[in-house]
């Protein structure tokens, strides 16, 4: 998927936004990012806050290169690493960290990881990666290079430090497909996994047949809102023409037939986002834009949030977008995930708004989210009668619960 010629004397020019009202607002990581916990030496007996779990997950076909930035908190004492196809690992990071986690193509690295190789054709100059670039090095000390696919976590957010958010987000543009599933822990909220486990799959060759409900990174009690109407072919035509990085090449005499759909796209065909395109106020709600009121969605905004429900889009994408869940638990971000994009906050957004400030799975919230008449109306808050569960169980404060992590 990820095998296409890496573009020469490629330029760092454009970063776009950093995803707006969301998480990284800074593109200097913390120096203390770079230091890793010692989670090794942590006892039961130790003062120190336990460290939380971050798995990073390549079910690609092929090798990939996360990058990891931090804003706050202690991170995973790496800011890059290569991950081979089919491959996890496993790192830890602070309580309280900020940060996100992107994914790096076909990269070709000088010995030291400082640079790249001369195998990319530029001489060990420019970038190492075709996609998800940081200055050309490994271990990344900035955010990479538009477009790409992000997860952003703030693991500590809210009035009083008691919630976690977390979102994918498109602000950047789109490289890779992406999933976000939680990892539960002891003496956290119980939560079911239709709830937490968001993906956003605007890659063809990588969607399940159309459904509005699955059970991809969750289980036959909790089935998973879809987005519906995507198949792999069609979804190879969401990003606007003028928009992907590395279009095809153009007919013998030069122009293009129309309309542009005619011309078949490659598989990897990474997206610009409109800000990461022009860098405009318009565009980047910036200057006199910069408001909720006057910075509205871009053509690019509208096809991405059709290919990704659960994705922000742009800055002001704030209410469909962010996910809130009590504080605890681990994640693992997963590169190509197989299944469908979630469509968990328009479906389910009451109750995980009220789980992220009440603290708990309710009796009504759940006979909502297990509903198999309400997920297959595809109408949110539709009037459909609950399904009575046959098994009701619910959480009733901090439980102290091994769940086990679906797929």
């Amino acid at each position: 998927m990820l095998s296409r010629k890496k573009k020469r004397g490629q330029s760092f020019v454009r970063f776009g936004r950093l995803s707006g009202g969301a998480l990284i607002s800074a593109l200097l990581l913390h120096t203390k990012g770079c230091h890793a916990i010692d989670w090794k030496n942590i006892t039961s007996n130790s003062t120190a806050e336990t460290p939380v779990p971050l798995i990073v997950t390549n079910a690609c076909p092929e090798d990939i290169w996360p990058g990891i930035g931090t804003q706050n908190g202690i991170g995973p004492g790496t800011g890059g690493f290569p991950l081979e196809a089919g491959s996890s690992r496993r790192m830890y990071v602070s309580p309280d960290w900020q940060g996100r986690v992107w994914g790096r193509t076909n990269c070709s690295f000088n010995a030291d990881g400082t640079g790249p190789s001369n195998l990319n054709g530029v001489n060990g100059n420019g970038a190492s990666c075709l996609t998800g670039d940081c200055f050309g090095r490994l271990d990344c000390e900035f955010t990479g290079q538009v477009p790409t696919t992000l997860a952003e976590f703030n693991l500590i957010g809210g009035m009083d430090g008691k919630q976690t958010f977390y979102d994918i987000s498109l602000v950047d543009g789109y490289n890779l497909p992406l999933a976000i599933v939680y990892v539960p822990a002891k003496n956290t909220t119980w939560i079911p996994p239709n709830l937490t486990n968001c993906a956003c799959i605007a890659s063809s060759g990588y969607l399940d047949e159309p459904a509005r409900s699955g059970l991809a990174y969750t289980n036959a009690s909790y089935p998973m809102p879809y987005e519906a109407a995507q198949t792999n072919s069609g979804v190879a035509n969401w990003c606007p023409w003028d928009l992907q990085e590395y279009p095809p090449s153009k007919p013998g005499d030069g122009i293009y037939p129309y309309p542009d759909d005619n011309i078949q796209r490659p598989i990897f065909d990474p997206c610009l986002s409109a800000c990461a395109s022009t860098n405009s106020p318009q565009d980047c709600c910036t200057g006199d834009y910069n408001s909720p009121d006057v910075c509205k969605p871009s053509l690019y905004s509208e096809q991405a949030k059709m290919v990704c429900p659960d994705a922000y889009s742009y800055a002001y994408d704030d209410q469909t977008s962010t996910f809130i869940i009590p504080t605890g638990g681990g994640w693992e971000v997963v590169f190509c995930p197989k299944g469908r994009s979630t469509n968990i906050l328009v479906m389910f957004g009451d109750q995980l708004r009220a789980l992220g400030s009440g603290g708990l799975i309710t009796k009504e919230m759940f006979d909502v989210i297990t509903n198999r008449t309400y997920l297959e109306s595809g109408r949110p808050n539709s009037a459909v009668s609950a399904r009575p569960a046959s098994a009701w169980l619910f959480a009733v404060g901090f439980v102290a619960i091994f769940v086990a992590v679906w797929r």
